[in-house]
């Protein structure tokens, strides 16, 4: 595998540990509006995704969210991750890795900008990334669609064959594929779906300190 000139991260779930207090109010909000969903199943079904998406899966079975769904979310954030939002294990390690080989790096996430500043900060992470953050809501289709990725990867001044992909979603993870960059798939939660990270061409790994040993960065 030649060396990358392009690292593109993730943000919930590779950079920041959300996901369990994001899918935990997803899911009763969800369920609250008629659409049963379990914290497991969201797991499964939205992880990766941006709301809007997710809104527009929900409502065509019938369900309606309410025209202010994902505005009162980002709204009610500050409150929900007011407990504290803490790193990925060892991941501050392996960005530290990168940045000092030399090698480009930045953020590709379906969440907005104003919120991975929010969780970024918290996490101490941000001054790697502040002026590197690419989000869904810059792209006409974000996740599985290759647009965010790509428009990462051409702003940054990369060719996607120069690029890796580190994602935990598998609607990441196809993203990436379908990007044609090379895909990493975390999948250090117990609620990860390993095998669709596999299945959508990612090469799995479950602890960010093998990370290095899978990819050429030195």
């Amino acid at each position: 595998m030649s060396r990358p000139k392009l690292v593109i991260f993730d943000c919930d779930g590779v950079l920041v540990d959300t996901e369990p207090l994001a899918n935990q109010r997803l899911s009763a909000w969800l369920s609250e509006a008629g659409y049963p969903v379990s914290y497991e199943q969201c797991r499964r079904q939205f992880v990766g995704r941006s709301l809007v998406s997710v809104q527009k899966e929900v409502e065509a079975s019938g369900v309606s969210l309410g025209p202010d769904f994902v505005e009162r979310w980002y709204r009610e954030l500050p409150e929900l991750f007011a407990t504290g939002v803490q790193a990925i294990p060892h991941i501050e390690s392996f960005v530290e890795a990168v940045k000092s080989a030399g090698i480009a790096y930045c953020v590709a996430s379906s969440a907005r900008v104003n919120k991975m500043h929010m969780t970024l900060g918290q996490t101490g992470l941000l001054e790697y990334f502040r002026d590197v953050l690419f989000s869904a809501t810059m792209v006409e289709h974000g996740k599985p669609f290759p647009d965010l990725f790509l428009h990462a990867a051409s702003t940054m001044g990369y060719q996607p064959a120069d690029c890796i992909v580190i994602e935990d979603s598998v609607a990441g993870a196809q993203a990436g594929a379908a990007a044609g960059m090379r895909v990493f798939g975390y999948h250090g939660d117990p609620h990860s779906d390993r095998d669709g990270l596999v299945a959508s061409g990612a090469v799995p790994f479950d602890d960010m300190r093998k990370l290095a040993g899978l990819i050429p960065i030195a």
